[in-house]
């Protein structure tokens, strides 16, 4: 089993690496981002300075910096590190590294950190696998996920690790990264410029994704270079992202947490707030019949009596999703949004409903006698 393989490329093959591969900072100084998990006695940065840890995972969406965190374990952490993806391993190759792990133990007392990239996509057998090992201490796990643990990793492994929850970077964050691509002999070196209106392009389609802008930023600056350019432009940006794709995981957590977005602002009567999120739903692929269900609900929940009417619109807009579907049906539910975040609001349905599951689930099945005049 090779050590460091994804990253001990040799230094004149940097420069055959994407942007955002090459940016990748070799010092925790120059670190973005991560400095609330590398404050000293955080989990991190205890394995960087080789003390003993649980296991961890990483946890946080694409480009937060989860490579980047394996990048300096690698390269700071005491005793051998080995990576797996589970895009490309099977339960072999972890039996092959966790043996190999044992014997570097047992002859020369070599701790073994093992990263798994997208862990979430082992099986519950391959991730079984690890447990012994793991409990055992042979190996320090560092697992990198995009999806929740809580859904895509077993307990007995999840229970046994330190989750360690990344964000998305802040706009100040990627401003400092995209400085240091046009700046850095890493980056382009002065080379080429870029406008702030392209700039400011770059940071807001990459919704938090530090990976995203980079290579949106490398496509953007070849092609002001080719047409002799020394300056990205907002039209080279553009040219390049084409219309933005939000980060939006319809089978995740961002799904309920947008859903929530959308029922909210409809509450607070915010009508273009909760446009905005409908079409985020519909952009990022959503079920449309997912928006519609919520919608009914929404219209006898939150609206009921105020204005009876919404609910029709509701049940309309859930018709006419199933009978057209997308794209054309997004106008029926946009008609049903804004219906409902108009609408007056009264919860008397809902608390009505409330007061009788109570008696009911108390136990109370007959309704009492009323007495007689």
């Amino acid at each position: 089993m090779a050590e460091d393989t994804l990253f001990s490329a040799r230094p004149e093959l940097r420069q055959h690496q994407p942007l955002a591969a090459r940016l990748r900072p070799n010092r925790l100084e120059d670190v973005v981002g991560l400095a609330e998990h590398l404050q000293p006695g955080r989990p991190l940065s205890r394995l960087l300075a080789g003390q003993p840890v649980p296991s961890v995972v990483l946890h946080g969406p694409p480009g937060s910096g989860k490579t980047t965190i394996a990048m300096l374990i690698a390269s700071h952490a005491a005793g051998r590190f080995v990576e797996l993806s589970a895009v490309s391993s099977g339960i072999k190759d972890v039996r092959e590294a966790i043996a190999d792990a044992v014997a570097a133990l047992q002859m020369n007392d070599r701790r073994t950190v093992l990263f798994i990239d997208e862990i979430h996509r082992f099986s519950r057998t391959q991730q079984d696998a690890l447990l012994p090992a793991v409990e055992a201490g042979q190996i320090t796990l560092v697992a990198a996920t995009t999806e929740n643990p809580a859904f895509s990793i077993v307990s007995p492994l999840l229970s046994r690790s330190v989750v360690v929850q990344l964000a998305g970077h802040t706009p100040e964050q990627l401003r400092a990264l995209l400085q240091r691509a046009v700046t850095s002999a890493a980056g382009f070196g002065g080379t080429v410029a870029i406008a702030d209106d392209a700039a400011d392009a770059l940071i807001t389609g990459s919704d938090g994704d530090a990976r995203r802008m980079l290579t949106a930023f490398e496509a953007a600056a070849g092609m002001a270079q080719s047409a002799s350019r020394a300056e990205v432009t907002a039209e080279d940006v553009r040219a390049v992202l084409g219309r933005a794709l939000p980060r939006y995981d319809r089978a995740g957590d961002r799904h309920y947490d947008v859903a929530h977005l959308l029922i909210a602002s409809m509450r607070a009567g915010d009508e273009q707030q909760a446009m905005h999120w409908l079409a985020l739903m519909l952009r990022g692929g959503e079920d449309p019949r997912f928006i519609a269900r919520r919608l009914v609900i929404f219209a006898s929940e939150d609206v009921g009596f105020a204005d009876p009417a919404v609910l029709g619109i509701a049940n309309a807009a859930a018709d006419a999703t199933e009978r057209i579907g997308m794209p054309e049906c997004a106008y029926a539910l946009g008609q049903a949004v804004l219906a409902c975040a108009r609408a007056p609001k009264s919860r008397a349905v809902t608390d009505a409903l409330g007061e009788a599951f109570t008696r009911v689930d108390s136990g109370v099945t007959d309704w009492p006698a009323q007495p007689q005049a």
